[in-house]
């Protein structure tokens, strides 16, 4: 499918790895034009030259921690007028509710919920100016059935949900949608990192962690970076204009729900 948005320009954040790396390789399929943000130079560089290499889009590169003052600045001054953005944070550390200090809640606020406001914020309304935006968030499948072991995220990414319900009847009149993506597991670092933590409180190896957590998965497996990327694209394409502010669950079927 010709997803209409060739030459099209997206900021993708946190994009050298995982999730973003796989929203980012997939609009560079779709033609489209890419600014890719990570905190690590060198691992961002090198995805950089692989994406740019492989699909012949332009690739502009920004190495900051966007959840900082200063390096959003710095993001948003190579992002300029760009159509698509799409925001992504690493969630904070699992822990239990007794842990969690007022500067652990800050620290969650400002990456999963503050930082993707700030960057909305600074860049719908040019969007909104050229009738035309698509913004999509990674979010959590902890929004929907929250996780008690990551009260930081759960809290934080319900937060963001909030806001957007709302922004995102508020724009979609100017031609610019703002939808959610909601992962559960997938196999990227933060699985390793969460599978590690279950094999060390149980006792058991990571291989063994993930086994165990793949059968509580209906799919029967982790998700891949690959295919949400391209649930991804599909949001920021011309045949989703009519998809305003929804959350939308890529987990296999671990959440039961009927609605």
């Amino acid at each position: 499918m010709d997803l209409g948005i060739a030459g099209k320009k997206a900021l993708v954040c946190a994009s050298s790895k995982g999730l973003g790396r796989g929203c980012a390789e997939a609009l560079a399929e779709a033609g489209v034009n890419l600014v890719m943000n990570a905190r690590g130079a060198e691992a961002l560089e090198a995805v950089a030259a692989d994406i740019a290499g492989k699909y012949g889009v332009e690739v502009v590169t920004v190495a900051a921690d966007v959840t900082t003052e200063e390096g959003r600045a710095k993001v948003l001054a190579a992002a300029g007028d760009v159509d698509i953005l799409v925001t992504n944070a690493g969630g904070p550390p699992p822990g239990m509710w007794s842990d969690w200090e007022r500067d652990d809640f800050i620290a969650a606020l400002d990456a999963n919920m503050l930082t993707p406001i700030a960057l909305m914020k600074a860049l719908m309304p040019q969007m909104m100016e050229k009738g035309w935006g698509r913004v999509v968030n990674i979010t959590s499948q902890s929004v929907k059935a929250p996780i008690p072991v990551l009260g930081l995220s759960n809290s934080a990414r319900a937060g963001l949900t909030g806001y957007v319900a709302g922004t995102a009847r508020q724009v979609a009149g100017s031609g610019v949608t703002i939808n959610n993506l909601q992962p559960g597991i997938h196999a990227t670092d933060r699985a390793v990192s969460l599978d590690g933590g279950v094999a060390a409180q149980q006792g058991i190896t990571p291989e063994e962690a993930k086994e165990q957590r793949a059968k509580t998965i209906p799919a029967g497996r982790y998700g891949t970076a690959e295919e949400f990327g391209a649930t991804c694209a599909f949001l920021c394409s011309q045949h989703a204009g009519f998809i305003v502010g929804q959350n939308i669950l890529l987990d296999g079927g671990a959440v039961n729900s009927t609605m």
